[in-house]
C-alpha cells in the first residue's frame, strides 16, 4: 500500500483476516474435519491480539492516506472484532456509519444439533474525513442486511479461496459506494473477488495480495472476463 499515491483512491472495499483462528481453537468445533485450509487451524489466522491490533492500525492509516476525502472504506469482519476496528478507524479521521450483515442462506451447519448454525459475517462502513460520500441508492431504501448463498462453485472454475466472498454481495457494496471509472483497492484481495466484480461494474481496481497462489488465480479470473467480452 506504500507504494500507492496519496489521496488517489475512491474506496476501499476488503476482506481482512479476522484474527479468530486461536479463539476458535477454544471451541466446541469440528471445522478441522470439514474443510482444506480451514482459518482455525491453518495457522495464518492465528496472530496474538495485540500484533493483530497493531497491524490493523498500521493497515487503517494507509487507508486514510490513500482514500480521497468523503471515500468510502468497507471491511469484512468478526462481530467480536467490530469494536476494535472502530476505535482504532475514527482515530484516524474516520466517521463510523454502519455495522452491516451478508447473511448466509447455506451456511455449513457444523454443530447444528448444539447450536445455532454461524450463518452471518458483518462489514463495517466508513466514510473517511466527512459524514457522507457516494451512495447510489436510486431512491430506494437499501438496508444494511445482505443476502445471498455462500460463493457457488461457478465462481471458484480456477481454485478456491477458503474465505471468497461471492460476486454478488461484492457487486451490491461496490455498485452502492463507487461510480464507473473509479478506483477500488482491496488490500488483501485473496481470489480477486472485489477485483472481478468492478471489472464487471467498469471501476477500476488495485488487489494487493501475498500468497501466490491466490493471486494467480485472481489473475486468471480476469482474464477470462477480458475472453468473453
Amino acid at each position: 500500500m506504500q507504494s500507492i499515491p496519496t489521496e488517489t483512491v475512491d474506496a476501499v472495499i476488503t476482506d481482512p483476516p479476522y484474527n479468530i483462528g486461536l479463539f476458535m481453537h477454544e471451541r466446541n468445533t469440528n471445522l478441522k474435519k470439514m474443510r482444506e485450509n480451514q482459518f482455525a487451524y491453518a495457522g495464518w489466522d492465528n496472530m496474538e491480539y495485540k500484533a493483530w491490533k497493531r497491524n490493523m492500525s498500521r493497515f487503517l492509516t494507509q487507508c486514510a492516506r490513500v482514500l480521497k476525502k468523503r471515500g468510502t472504506l468497507i471491511m469484512f469482519m468478526s462481530i467480536i472484532k467490530v469494536a476494535d476496528i472502530i476505535e482504532l478507524a475514527t482515530k484516524l479521521g474516520f466517521y463510523y456509519k454502519t455495522t452491516g450483515v451478508w447473511h448466509k442462506t447455506n451456511p455449513m451447519p457444523r454443530n447444528m444439533n448444539l447450536q445455532f448454525v454461524n450463518s452471518t459475517e458483518c462489514w463495517i462502513y466508513f466514510i473517511y474525513k466527512g459524514t457522507s460520500g457516494t451512495f447510489n441508492n436510486d431512491g430506494n431504501v437499501k438496508h444494511d442486511f445482505l443476502e445471498s448463498s455462500v460463493c457457488p462453485n461457478s465462481e471458484k472454475n480456477f481454485g478456491k479461496h477458503p474465505t471468497q466472498k461471492p460476486l454478488k454481495i461484492l457487486k451490491e457494496l461496490i455498485g452502492c459506494v463507487t461510480n464507473e471509472g473509479e478506483v477500488v483497492l482491496d488490500p488483501f484481495m485473496g481470489s480477486g473477488s472485489t477485483c472481478v466484480a468492478c471489472d464487471i461494474l467498469r471501476r477500476r481496481y488495485i488487489g494487493i495480495e501475498i500468497e501466490e497462489i491466490y493471486f494467480d488465480i485472481a489473475n486468471s479470473r480476469i482474464q477470462y472476463l477480458d475472453k468473453i467480452r
